[in-house]
């Protein structure tokens, strides 16, 4: 990854533990043109408002004011700029709220080189692109294509591999039909794709998002050519 994109930007990192935001920002201060430190979500909070840094990163569990909340004060003024959480939690209820959010990443700790540098290179792309990552399938149901997940009546849709690997490649090609050979390709290049593989992997997913409400469907089947996304 080309990490000399971040040499006219800022960043903040809100971390109450110091060895950690230590680290963090020792890695950040080799790319970026200037970095700020917070130790809580008021500090960051007031950081942020002076400073405007072009990306954040924030861990969830902070004294007086936590991430999520941190990140909640800064959406009310800011819904673009580029927010990364960070947590030693995988509970799924901090997950869902991460997501309504639009964040660009869900970092589990220990976080290593890897995920910083998977981390910076979305919030990158988020900021060429200029586009959200949610996309909304109906009234009750989006799609995050930065954190490939699911969100169906508040509740995170639990997919096989294959199932969202097929899922994540319609929703990026939403604006046209996938084809089966394209299927064919991502899924089962090398063992070749049946007929039976794919009714099994479609009935799945249908099976998935119509639990709340019976008939709903997002993949539109085209006769002879292959499927689409279908939004409501």
């Amino acid at each position: 990854m080309n990490l000399n994109r971040f040499a006219s930007l800022t960043v903040l990192y809100a971390e109450d533990d110091i060895f950690i935001r230590r680290n963090g920002l020792e890695y950040l201060a080799r790319y970026f043109k200037e970095t700020y430190e917070a130790n809580d979500g008021i500090e960051a909070f007031s950081i942020w408002k002076e400073k405007r840094p072009d990306i954040i990163f924030t861990d969830i569990r902070m004294p007086k004011l936590n991430g999520l909340e941190f990140v909640t004060k800064v959406r009310t003024y800011d819904k673009k700029v580029p927010i990364i959480i960070i947590t030693a939690y995988t509970d799924t209820d901090y997950l869902l709220k991460a997501i309504d959010l639009q964040l660009i990443k869900y970092l589990v700790k220990p976080i290593t080189l890897d995920k910083m540098q998977e981390a910076l290179s979305m919030a990158a792309e988020s900021l060429l692109s200029d586009n959200t990552n949610i996309i909304v399938l109906d009234n009750e149901s989006y799609y995050d294509l930065f954190n490939k997940t699911l969100v169906i009546a508040d509740k995170l849709i639990k997919l096989t591999h294959n199932e969202l690997y097929f899922f994540d490649y319609l929703v990026k090609n939403r604006q046209r039909v996938v084809t089966y050979a394209e299927i064919e390709n991502l899924l089962w290049q090398y063992e070749g794709m049946s007929k039976d593989a794919l009714r099994t992997l479609i009935y799945g997913l249908r099976k998935k998002v119509s639990l709340t409400k019976p008939g709903r469907n997002f993949i539109e089947n085209i006769s002879g050519i292959g499927y689409k996304l279908k939004v409501y």
